[in-house]
């Protein structure tokens, strides 16, 4: 996935993202890339560690936010920033992987993001694809 597979929007003390995909799963990895991004260049990062989890969700809504939060609670407790996403969903049970390298200390950090919340959620199939969106709490 390219940089063009996400964008930001102005939200007032914290940031939007925007995923975009042919699919609603590449739309939130797309989204999942937007998030990592703000705290690190994932351009830069080698795909050294990889988790897998599944989680249930029936609201896609729902299942964004679960999503993105679910990578940032894996990225803590593994001390890990992910640059690399891949989700598939069969019916309400969605199979999530992410890959990225571990906190170094000669990584140039960006900002923290704390999690995704509710405010302006949206999943929505466009005539190009997907596009989701919410916004995370720095």
């Amino acid at each position: 996935m390219t940089a063009e597979t996400y964008s930001y929007f102005d939200h007032d003390a914290d940031i939007g993202i925007i995923g975009r995909g042919n699919t609603l799963e590449h739309a939130f990895e797309a989204a999942a890339q937007a998030m990592f991004a703000i705290m690190i260049d994932i351009a830069a990062l080698r795909p050294e560690i990889t988790v897998r989890f599944t989680f249930e969700e029936a609201d896609v809504e729902l299942a964004l936010v679960s999503w993105l939060n679910l990578l940032l609670a894996h990225a803590r407790e593994q001390q890990t920033v992910f640059s690399h996403f891949h989700l598939r969903r069969e019916g309400d049970r969605w199979h999530g992987e992410a890959s990225g390298q571990p906190w170094r200390r000669n990584m140039e950090r960006g900002v923290e993001v704390k999690g995704a919340t509710l405010t302006m959620l949206a999943v929505e199939q466009t005539s190009d694809g997907w596009e989701v969106r919410c916004v995370v709490d720095v």
